[in-house]
């Protein structure tokens, strides 16, 4: 989530609000999301090259050379017409995804794809369709900041764009949008996490063609993106060359915050498998925590997500403090936009237990080991489900162990700037009936923390445990506080 939530007077608060925004859509979606085979309830697949009129969501000669793969114009006739139908487009909460199943020509500069359509299929006069390949389609806000990709059925060859390279591989094309690069926690959920779930079937053998494609942010996540694809990024906007594929998705599949469906995708992959994919590509040395059982006196390492702005732990020398007397070897860190996230990886993977205030730092659990501990402080506030969803359901899925704990008023800094009989104390909710703006500029921008530390100490009792418990598969309603954060 967003660390910033100010009104937007400037350009940083502006991208500050449409984090928030984007974020908004996520967690609707994922807190309203039943159970894992209702795929159907979210999306709709619309057989666009089959004329199903009105349902197209939001969506409005001789060739150069050969590539590596060295294949021609022919066989990749043959290789699309075992395809049907041609171009099948998926209308979901989160994002739109089409794909083509055809001799597909990509010209990125004009942002245009063409595809050759059945031609025993009425597609109407001119029928185009256009889609912002991203996953926060409901951010009216960001996403006009996304290019528009067209896609343009081929009824005569001498329409064709000449093929300059040829592929025979499966190309993605999509944005990464500009929430991904300024918060941790849209890079994994706006686009790492979905195109894994989009990628993955493919093994590698598949290129990304990314669309507002940003340098710094392809290298920062070099190692990941390494482990999707085993061709070059193609940088859609700038690419003047037209590149010919046999299958083009346009978009990624999304399930929600960082949330992987096994039951949605083709090889019933998990978060689980994710999170291996992450230890592949970071080589990060543990796959699984410490067991005290069989630690042999190992002391169990504690790592605390410190934040510097919003939602700050102001006492978290005692929180150090207490850890250690608990027999925790503790360390305290904070990530941030400049950080090396190899680095970042391994030092979190060398942890048993991890503490943070609820925002986008937790995000680090997937670099956690099998079996480790995630502690989440919850802000007072009503927000419990907000935690649950962003980040204890996601540690859960990668067979984490959860503890959330949630703050009394006396331990929120709000007592500082209202009275006790203010409505932010006594009626939250009216605050949550307002809007996302009017709860999260109270609860999660004007707030502080200050544990009590006797009141905490429960939550280390039982994290030390869970790290001795080998047959941990209980499933708690976290959706409330548990026992040790429960207000009175």
């Amino acid at each position: 989530m967003g660390d910033q939530f100010k009104r937007a007077t400037s350009v940083g608060e502006i991208i500050t609000g449409f984090v928030i925004s984007c974020f908004v859509v996520s967690l609707v979606y994922s807190y309203f999301s039943v159970s894992p085979g209702s795929f159907a309830a979210h999306r709709t697949s619309v057989f666009v090259d089959g004329g199903l009129n009105g349902q197209t969501s939001d969506m409005q000669g001789d060739d150069d050379h050969i590539i590596s793969e060295n294949i021609g114009e022919e066989h990749m006739k043959n290789k699309s017409s075992k395809a049907t139908p041609m171009l099948l487009c998926d209308i979901g909460d989160r994002s739109d995804v089409c794909e083509i199943y055809s001799n597909v020509r990509i010209h990125g500069n004009s942002s245009s794809i063409f595809y050759t359509p059945d031609l025993t299929m009425d597609l109407g006069e001119n029928k185009t369709w256009t889609m912002k390949p991203y996953t926060c389609k409901g951010d009216i806000n960001v996403m006009e900041h996304v290019t528009a990709v067209t896609i343009k059925p081929l009824y005569a060859s001498t329409e064709a764009p000449k093929c300059n390279i040829y592929h025979n591989i499966t190309a993605i094309v999509f944005s990464k949008g500009i929430y991904a690069g300024i918060n941790f926690f849209h890079d994994f959920s706006d686009v790492l996490i979905p195109l894994f779930i989009t990628a993955r079937q493919f093994k590698g053998e598949v290129q990304i063609l990314m669309v507002d494609l940003q340098p710094i942010w392809i290298e920062k996540h070099k190692k990941f993106l390494d482990q999707i694809s085993n061709y070059e990024i193609i940088d859609f906007n700038n690419e003047n060359q037209v590149h010919c594929y046999p299958r083009v998705i346009v978009g990624l599949y999304s399930h929600g915050a960082l949330i992987v469906d096994p039951s949605r995708t083709p090889s019933n992959d998990s978060m689980v498998d994710f999170a291996r994919l992450i230890r592949r590509a970071y080589s990060l040395e543990r796959e699984f925590a410490t067991n005290l059982v069989d630690a042999n006196k190992k002391r169990p390492r504690l790592l605390i997500i410190a934040r510097n702005h919003t939602r700050k732990l102001i006492n978290i020398d005692e929180v150090v403090a207490v850890g250690e007397e608990f027999g925790f070897e503790v360390a305290v860190n904070e990530s941030s936009l400049h950080t090396n996230v190899e680095e970042f990886a391994r030092m979190v993977n060398s942890f048993d237990v991890m503490v943070g205030v609820h925002g986008a730092g937790l995000t680090n659990e997937v670099f956690l080991p099998t079996n480790a501990v995630l502690v989440q402080i919850i802000p007072f506030g009503n927000i419990e489900w907000i935690g649950y969803t962003d980040y204890g359901l996601p540690a859960l899925n990668m067979k984490l162990k959860y503890v959330q704990y949630c703050l009394s008023e006396e331990e929120s800094t709000l007592t500082d700037l209202y009275p006790r009989d203010h409505a932010v104390f006594r009626d939250p909710e009216s605050f949550h009936r307002k809007g996302w703006g009017a709860m999260a500029k109270v609860y999660l921008t004007q707030q502080n923390v200050k544990l009590n530390i006797t009141r905490f100490k429960p939550v280390l009792t039982s994290a030390l445990e869970l790290l001795g418990d080998r047959n941990y598969v209980t499933w708690p309603d976290m959706s409330l506080c548990s026992n040790y954060g429960i207000r009175n």
